[in-house]
């Protein structure tokens, strides 16, 4: 898919990677649609990338089907949005549960349900997930965020069989630790077992690898981290002792503590 020329729908603009995929997109070309909740961080990027904003919180199903309604004629959507969703399950209220699940699984599933049928009419698209290396492995405190991104690479690799010969591609990109800005570079924390991280830069040519060569699945993360992530999701329960050996807890209760707010 072509990126130059395309409208674009980049959700969660305003937070983590977004400004990098704003900047990435506008300069290949793209006429952007940029959404998110806060009018005052949504503006200013608007402006500066000549784009259309729409207004609309991701856990609001109204939002969404609005959000959706307006974006008619989209040829790329990139779905960034996500809620960090650390921490013990247990410790969540039913609604903190049910924003999780709304922001980081029903919002993206939805607005590809809506978007994709636009697309295969016009026989042309892509529809890119940025999920996370949490969809391939389960981490400690990590439980609900996990469901998420498990269910978005599902959806993602089956949704892709599903619209293959259509025109339109899915794929779903996941990076690792992202230092710089970000949900965990927002914490302030070290990394969990010391494990390097990737640079934003890198996340955005991920996505814009993934939307034009139509890849399935990107995995933006060091050499040693793939690795490990892969043997975690052929092996959970060797993986969960190893995570335990590797002393990771006081990092992860850091994050944990920062990323609480956000819930």
């Amino acid at each position: 898919m072509d990126i130059a020329g395309a409208t674009v729908l980049l959700t969660g603009v305003t937070g983590g990677i977004g400004g990098a995929l704003a900047a990435r997109m506008s300069e290949r070309g793209a006429r952007l649609v940029l959404t998110g909740r806060r009018r005052e961080a949504l503006e200013p990027l608007a402006e500066r990338y000549g784009a259309r904003m729409v207004l609309a919180d991701l856990a609001d199903p109204d939002d969404v089907a609005r959000l959706a309604g307006e974006a008619v004629g989209t040829d790329i959507l990139i779905a960034n949005a996500a809620l960090p969703s650390s921490g013990d399950v247990l410790d969540y209220t039913p609604e903190q549960i049910d924003r999780a699940l709304a922001v980081n699984l029903r919002a993206p599933v939805m607005l590809a349900r809506q978007l994709a049928p636009g697309m295969t009419a016009a026989g042309r698209g892509h529809i890119c997930f940025v999920g996370s290396l949490s969809g391939v492995a389960a981490t400690r405190s990590s439980s609900l965020y996990n469901a998420t991104k498990f269910g978005l690479r599902g959806f993602s690799l089956a949704f892709r069989q599903d619209l293959h010969g259509t025109g339109v591609g899915v794929s779903i990109v996941q990076p690792g630790f992202v230092r710089g800005v970000g949900m965990f570079a927002n914490t302030g924390s070290a990394t969990p077992g010391g494990v390097r991280t990737v640079s934003p830069e890198q996340v955005v040519k991920g996505v814009a690898r993934a939307i034009t060569r139509n890849v399935a699945e990107v995995n933006v993360a060091p050499p040693e981290l793939r690795l490990l992530t892969r043997i975690a999701s052929q092996f959970p329960g060797f993986a969960e002792r190893v995570q335990r050996r590797a002393g990771a807890g006081p990092a992860t209760d850091t994050i944990v503590a920062a990323q609480r707010s956000s819930r």
